[in-house]
């Protein structure tokens, strides 16, 4: 049994389902997904958001909840202004392995695949990562890349 707030996934209507990464943890209970901006979660005083410019996460953070914004970068830079409210967390340098190329915009330098950021949140906060990775066609270099 988890002693944990289930985290929150909101994904962004233009993310495809078929390249979701996270996609495969729809059904766990500790995962709740919803649809920007139809789908609000309530009640997020509790919770941390991952993002660029706050503090590190840490152990510190893990009787919070997690709130996740899923989409492309130039989609989530939107659904932020609408959760500026949750406290932002940043996660240490990672890479990716995710095979991406915008060919119109910048990616970030330290830009992860959704599923790659929240395993690497739940290593920091002490969670169990134990199939997370399951379903991700790149996890084998990911943990490579990452030493893991």
């Amino acid at each position: 049994m988890r002693d944990f707030h289930p985290t929150i996934i909101i994904i962004h209507p233009k993310e495809r389902r078929t390249k979701c990464t996270v996609e495969p943890l729809r059904g766990r209970e500790d995962f709740q997904f919803h649809r920007y901006p139809n789908s609000q979660p309530q009640g997020l005083d509790n919770y941390v958001r991952l993002g660029f410019g706050g503090p590190l996460l840490s152990i510190a953070d893990s009787n919070r909840g997690l709130l996740v914004l899923d989409g492309t970068w130039r989609f989530t830079s939107k659904m932020e202004e609408e959760f500026a409210e949750v406290p932002v967390r940043s996660l240490p340098t990672c890479k990716t392995a995710y095979p991406r190329v915008s060919k119109l915009f910048d990616d970030p330098a330290d830009g992860l695949a959704t599923i790659e950021a929240v395993f690497i949140a739940y290593q920091l906060l002490g969670r169990d990562t134990a199939g997370l990775l399951d379903q991700y066609h790149w996890a084998d270099e990911f943990l490579r890349l990452n030493a893991y």
